[in-house]
């Protein structure tokens, strides 16, 4: 009577396992394609103007 117990208490423990819900999370890869070379070109250009005001005998 208690092994019959057992077992069904095993089995339905094994049905709500298996019925447990999946969650799934997918992000589609995002391309970005941008130009950066000018905004690059002009933090360069400016520092190297701030090192040449403040270092004049640099060249």
């Amino acid at each position: 009577m208690i092994a019959k117990r057992i077992l069904l208490i095993a089995v339905l423990g094994a049905i709500a396992a298996a019925c447990t819900p999946t969650i799934r999370v997918e992000v589609a890869p995002i391309s970005i394609y941008a130009k950066l070379d000018a905004d690059v070109r002009v933090r360069l250009d400016r520092e190297v103007q701030t090192a040449i005001t403040q270092n004049p005998d640099l060249f």
